[in-house]
């Protein structure tokens, strides 16, 4: 199993277990916090009315009032309330008093006059000074038809002369509960869910930035190149630092060893060369002779120098992994610098840029001068006198193909599937001698790096090397 599934699974657990629980407990938690808020109010509303009939119940004259009739009243009101979205069309308050002896003087709804109410806990508590309160079932059978009591004491000084009951059934108090519930439970849902996408955006991060380090790895195991991902810090970014460092470090010392192998046996020949030359010199010889071997010195030295400086170049490029930078560079402008610095020194070959004003493709300027110099410095080598070498650039799907075309003999077939191998070189036509056999392998490992190609091939006249450029 995945990692980031398996952190996601242990996260959907954790989310899913703690919201279950918050929720389910803060549900719980509405009804009585509803019905608490209820009985406070029915605790105000009750010592009100015991103060309003303090002076009616003292004097025996309860039922000579207008509370009778005013209570009646109050019964059949229709509020048209809308309370946070639940519409109250009738009031629900039962209010009803009691003597010292518990027996019922007023009933709101006219049904308890007279009988004695004194060992219901709300009128038997209040009667001894107490908090009284109480929670009865209309129907025995029926949990919801409780109604909650609150009674306040009617005093005549010190003396309790009288109670006064007010009481609200819970199922009025219901609509509230459930619409609280149902808020409570979309909002609920929504978190959790929330969470779960929050979590899911977590471990798809996670995986996307394992699996990229994860190739990059496996693409260096492999000997391909590959650009390390770009972490924006954390512990991601100290891995794949790490990881970085660990291939630098293998990669070099394979890397100095194959180079070490590599330029001993280049250097072996133009070294002879210089030496055989150099013992020749030491004896007696005509002038022309000695020019001769001076000038075969010069010139196997001007060799190890090119040899040198371009091992240097392209061991620069193979190390990389990836560009330094990205910039529009104008393909046009690049080869007319090229073809301007060579037209002073080429003499009976004519130079052509035929690519395009608008022919531009971001990459690193530097590499490609120096890939799109050594093509060109490759025709020139290879282009009579008389000839022509011409630039061009063609749209190709999302890049461009940049083609050097020149005048000159086809290459060999069995030459041209090794043209790009590191020192593999033909002879030159006018000299017979070989070059360094690095400029093409060159130019091809900054194709790579630029996520293009090169290919060379034989067409009518002349060859073709077309070096393909994404945008």
């Amino acid at each position: 199993m995945r990692l980031s599934l398996r952190i996601f699974l242990v996260y959907f657990f954790f989310v899913g277990l703690t919201g279950w629980f918050v929720l389910r407990t803060v549900m719980d938690e509405i009804r009585p916090g509803v019905r608490q808020s209820s009985e406070e109010t029915l605790v105000d509303t009750a010592n009100l009315l015991a103060e309003i009939l303090q002076a009616d119940v003292k004097r025996g004259t309860l039922d000579q009032s207008r509370l009778p009739e005013m209570l009646r009243a109050y019964g059949a009101r229709s509020p048209q309330a809308d309370i946070w979205g639940v519409n109250k069309t009738a009031v629900n308050h039962r209010i009803y008093v009691t003597d010292a002896r518990g027996i019922v003087l007023l009933d709101s709804l006219g049904q308890a006059v007279g009988q004695d109410y004194s060992r219901w806990n709300d009128v038997y508590l209040t009667l001894r000074g107490q908090y009284g309160a109480r929670s009865s079932r209309e129907s025995a059978d029926d949990p919801e038809s409780s109604v909650m009591y609150v009674a306040a004491p009617i005093r005549d000084g010190e003396k309790i002369i009288g109670v006064v009951s007010v009481s609200k059934p819970n199922r009025t108090l219901q609509p509230y509960i459930d619409r609280s519930q149902r808020r409570l439970a979309w909002l609920g849902a929504g978190l959790i869910v929330l969470g779960l996408l929050v979590g899911a955006g977590l471990s798809w991060w996670l995986s996307r930035s394992l699996d990229r380090l994860t190739r990059y790895a496996q693409a260096v195991s492999e000997g391909r190149r590959a650009e390390l991902p770009r972490y924006r810090g954390g512990e991601m970014a100290q891995l794949a630092g790490a990881v970085e460092r660990m291939r630098v470090q293998l990669e070099g010392k394979d890397y100095v060893e194959r180079y070490v192998h590599t330029l001993t046996h280049e250097l072996k020949s133009p070294l002879a060369a210089i030496r055989g030359a150099a013992e020749l010199l030491e004896g007696e010889m005509p002038a022309e002779q000695r020019a001769r071997f001076v000038g075969n010195i010069a010139g196997e030295s001007e060799r190890l120098q090119q040899l040198i400086e371009r091992l240097l170049n392209l061991a620069q490029v193979e190390q990389r992994q990836g560009l330094e930078e990205r910039v529009p560079v104008a393909l046009h402008e690049l080869a007319s610098e090229l073809v301007d610095e060579r037209m002073a020194r080429v003499q009976g070959v004519q130079l052509e840029n035929a690519i395009p004003p608008q022919a531009t493709v971001h990459g690193e300027r530097f590499l490609l001068r120096q890939a799109l110099g050594n093509l060109l410095d490759n025709a020139l080598d290879f282009t009579p006198p008389g000839g022509v070498i011409r630039f061009d650039a063609q749209p190709a799907g999302e890049g461009w193909r940049v083609e050097l075309f020149n005048q000159g003999e086809a290459i060999p077939e069995f030459a041209l599937p090794r043209l790009t191998e590191r020192f593999y070189s033909l002879p030159r036509p006018a000299s017979g001698r070989k070059s360094t056999g690095l400029g093409l392998n060159f130019v091809a490992e900054v194709a790579t790096l630029h996520g293009g190609e090169l290919s060379v091939e034989n067409v009518d006249g002349g060859v073709r090397a077309t070096l393909f450029l994404p945008l």
